[in-house]
């Protein structure tokens, strides 16, 4: 099954978009360490520069700021779907907090992963530090309405030495969602909770390239464990791939949660599409592509993972990385 879903997507790879490519070449590299994969990241490298260079040297520029903050509102409000709606009214109370969080801490540590420092850096750093995202982090409405994001932008301003806000953001969290009120959550709210629940293991291990302390969550894989049966009831095929990866990734692979996944994931696979369909049956490669990368890791999780990639050290990519990034400082460049 693993290698159909593989053989679909990269014989299909430079038919999806960027971001996807981006995102496939990413996982798939940090999974088997296979540096052809990083060709397809380093097109995720290229892009967030681009978009890291417009927004960044303007990050100092109260008026451009307003500006781009009312142009990233306008786009949830503008979004079709009841999950959009509620994203956009939670966020209407923190006008500039997509600017910050989804903008700069977005593009900033992705470019920071693969050891670099992207333009106007230093702009960048000073921004954050000012901006305090504590009270956007931790609104029960915004936590409501996307729970995983907001674990993604605490554990990116770590990442980045811009603000500590894990420990509020798990306070907030267990606060919004109390498993004393799990009966009263609806499908939409409990899939809400347990994505968030799975970001924070995600978030955690840099996105797949380190492992977790077990110890450190067990709370989240306690709650999994205990809760599965609802899981697999209530959740989409992604989210349930994720739930079973976050064993995985706090090195329990004999845990009976990742067999139990692993089964419904491989029922879920279609001989038809040649790979896990949409919850409306159908083949969309685009918007598929995380549901089934996912998939594949769950399936066959490697012995260890592989950081990165860092374009600099392989030869394939060094003489294609962007112009406007720099190596970190201290960071090691191993020539090949």
């Amino acid at each position: 099954m693993r290698a159909k879903i593989k053989d679909t997507f990269e014989h299909n790879l430079y038919s999806l978009p960027p971001r996807v490519q981006g995102h496939y070449g990413i996982r798939m590299y940090r999974m088997t360490g296979e540096t052809k994969y990083a060709n397809a990241s380093l097109v995720d490298l290229i892009t967030i520069s681009d978009r890291l260079s417009f927004y960044a040297c303007g990050s100092d520029d109260k008026d451009f700021i307003r500006t781009q903050s009312l142009k990233e509102l306008n786009k949830l409000k503008d979004m079709p779907g009841q999950r959009a709606q509620a994203r956009y009214k939670a966020t209407t109370p923190h006008p500039d907090f997509m600017f910050y969080a989804d903008i700069l801490l977005r593009y900033a540590s992705r470019v920071d992963e693969f050891g670099f420092t992207g333009p106007c850096h230093d702009k960048i750093i000073a921004a954050l530090k000012a901006k305090d995202l504590t009270p956007a982090l931790t609104d029960k409405k915004m936590i409501k309405a996307w729970a995983a994001q907001l674990i993604n932008y605490a554990y990116w301003a770590e990442q980045l030495g811009v603000g500590s806000y894990v420990a509020q953001y798990k306070k907030a969290f267990i606060k919004a969602y109390p498993d004393s009120k799990d009966k009263k959550l609806s499908k939409s709210q409990f899939r809400n909770k347990i994505y968030g629940m799975t970001h924070f293991i995600f978030a955690a291990s840099n996105y797949y390239q380190y492992p977790v302390d077990a110890k450190e969550f067990k709370w989240i894989l306690d709650y999994f464990d205990k809760n599965i049966d609802r899981i697999l009831k209530d959740a989409t095929e992604d989210i349930v791939t994720e739930v079973g990866i976050s064993f995985l990734l706090a090195g329990k692979p004999e845990h009976r949660v990742v067999g139990i996944t692993q089964d419904f994931v491989t029922k879920a696979f279609s001989p038809k599409h040649q790979m896990i369909p949409s919850p409306a049956g159908k083949r969309i490669l685009s918007s598929g592509e995380h549901r089934n990368v996912l998939a594949m890791m769950l399936l066959d999780w490697p012995e260890k993972m592989h950081p990165g990639p860092f374009f600099y050290n392989i030869p394939s990519t060094r003489a294609d990385i962007p112009m406007m990034v720099n190596p970190k400082k201290g960071t090691a460049q191993v020539k090949h």
